[in-house]
């Protein structure tokens, strides 16, 4: 049935699986206090992150840029729109187009929530040196090295 002896176990798919839902689990853990979900935080921080690079994204960048489906990325905004974490203006160049901005309280939440990611995620990832763990997951994740 398997071509690993040993079970599900060996399977790398299987195990990959199990840690991405402990490391889900370490998400939610760390984002609740900021009354976001793991789609809401990376929105507005990479929203954030293209705003402060120079970029007005609108929300096909921003399914670009996290390789985030469309219309999550579409449901996304609307909630962060109604927590008032972003805002929508018509972009100057394209008046069809509409980009987002993060407000002064979507900055303030991004600045923390990132924080206690990074906190989170270095507590998960501690058992594994960061360039064993970069060299494996930037392949996986489909990036450039």
């Amino acid at each position: 049935m398997t071509r690993f002896s040993g079970g599900p176990a060996e399977s790398p798919g299987f195990l990959l699986w199990h840690a991405t839902l402990r490391w889900q689990r370490a998400m939610n853990a760390a984002l609740a206090p900021f009354d976001l979900t793991h789609p809401q935080f990376v929105i507005l921080t990479s929203a954030s992150w293209l705003g402060r690079s120079g970029e007005l994204p609108n929300q096909a960048r921003l399914s670009e840029f996290t390789g985030s489906d469309p219309r999550i990325v579409s449901e996304v905004t609307r909630r962060l729109l109604t927590k008032g974490l972003v805002e929508r203006r018509t972009d100057a160049a394209d008046a069809r187009a509409k980009v987002l901005t993060v407000t002064a309280e979507g900055t303030e939440v991004a600045t923390a929530a990132v924080r206690a990611v990074e906190d989170a995620d270095a507590a998960f990832f501690a058992s594994v040196p960061d360039d064993r763990l970069l060299a494996v997951l930037t392949p996986l994740a489909g990036r450039p090295a």
